[in-house]
C-alpha cells in the first residue's frame, strides 16, 4: 500500500485531521502532539480519538506520525528541562495508546 500524508493542525481534532488527510488525497498524517514550540495540548477527547480510529479503518489510513514539540530537550543541561521532556514524552506516549501503532518523532536536543 502506498501511504502519503502531510502536517495536519490537531487545533479542530483528531477526526479532522484524518477528513482532512482524505479530502488532499491523503491515507497518512502527521501532527504535533501539543503547542511545537510550547508545552500546552489539548484536553484529552477519548471520543474524538476513537472515531478517528474507526474513520482510519474505513479509509484504509497507513501508520500516524505523531511529532513532538521542538521545546523537549532531554539531553539538557538544566534538569527542569530533563524532567519536562521526560514527563511530557510519556504523556504524549500514554496518549498515543488510544491509536495503537503509531510512530513518534522527536529531537534529543
Amino acid at each position: 500500500m502506498f501511504v502519503i500524508g502531510s502536517h495536519l493542525s490537531i487545533s479542530k481534532g483528531y477526526l479532522h485531521m484524518g477528513k482532512e488527510a482524505t479530502k488532499i488525497g491523503g491515507n497518512t498524517f502527521q501532527y504535533f502532539t501539543r503547542n511545537p514550540r510550547g508545552g500546552g495540548m489539548r484536553a484529552l477527547d477519548v471520543e474524538d480519538m476513537n472515531s478517528l480510529g474507526a474513520y482510519m479503518k474505513e479509509h484504509n489510513f497507513g501508520t500516524l506520525l505523531a511529532h513532538a514539540p521542538y521545546t523537549y530537550n532531554p539531553c539538557a543541561a538544566k534538569e527542569d528541562l530533563r524532567a519536562f521532556a521526560k514527563q511530557s514524552m510519556m504523556e504524549d506516549l500514554e496518549r498515543m495508546e488510544y491509536l495503537p501503532g503509531q510512530m513518534y518523532n522527536f529531537h534529543p536536543g
